[in-house]
């Protein structure tokens, strides 16, 4: 009995650091999904998380780095039910917030033959070692649509 009592603290004492483990400092979202819905959801939890404290760093890759194009594709700038927002329109918001992060895959731009001149303001390019350190990084958690 009695070493099933220490097996048993033991156990809870080792659970402990997982139960006590602090929020995130920052959401890194990577969107490649094509679908609007989709695209607009994973903005609505990156914004959503900011407004808790973390710091929004969104990657968008393949068709979703159309988001950040400054000539966007309607259906990234189309409203979506139920409240009428676009993609586009909260990545906006997100990319003017302070402690934001907004940038395309490296190789979005060479792939589509295009320059940084033609995207958003507030979004940059992805550098691969820089993204894989945020995405490693202690106090981050990863969303990826």
């Amino acid at each position: 009995m009695k070493n099933l009592v220490l097996a048993a603290c033991s156990a809870l004492a080792l659970a402990a650091p997982a139960n006590a483990q602090e929020a995130p400092e920052t959401l890194v979202t990577i969107l490649t999904a094509p679908e609007p819905q989709t695209q607009l959801m994973a903005m609505v939890l990156a914004l959503q998380s900011a407004d808790q404290g973390a710091a929004p760093h969104v990657l968008l890759c393949g068709p979703a780095g159309d988001i950040a194009l400054k000539d966007a594709p309607e259906s990234a700038t189309a409203g979506q039910p139920p409240r009428d927002m676009s993609p586009k329109a909260l990545l906006t918001r997100i990319a003017g917030l302070p402690n934001a992060t907004v940038e395309v895959c490296a190789i979005y731009l060479p792939g589509r033959g295009d320059g940084p001149e033609v995207l958003m303001d507030g979004v940059g390019v992805a550098k691969p070692g820089e993204m894989a350190a945020a995405m490693i990084a202690p106090n981050a958690r990863i969303a990826s649509y």
